[in-house]
């Protein structure tokens, strides 16, 4: 699945909002994002949201109910280390 898109029953004013960064963004869901697991153990996650806040991206997988925390690279792929079960509490932790 490619393309933008926002989470179910959020605008893009209330995650500005909520996360404080009043440039988040909707990101193009078409790239590479990654779970690095324990070394030689990483994931590769399909997309069906991602969100970008300066540098940091929140990822949402398809069939996933989690929300990935990661940084964007310069290729325009995303490096997750943390996940959270809840959208909020993620918005919070950037």
């Amino acid at each position: 699945m490619t393309g933008e898109q926002l989470p179910a029953g959020w605008t893009l004013e209330e995650i500005r909002s909520v996360s404080g960064d009043r440039e988040a963004t909707v990101l193009d869901s078409g790239r590479l994002v990654r779970w690095l697991g324990w070394p030689g153990e990483d994931e590769q996650l399909c997309p069906e949201v991602v969100l970008g806040f300066h540098g940091l991206c929140l990822v949402k997988p398809v069939g996933d109910d989690d929300w990935y925390m990661g940084s964007l690279n310069d290729d325009g792929s995303v490096d997750c280390w943390s996940a959270y079960a809840d959208f909020r509490e993620a918005l919070r932790g950037l």
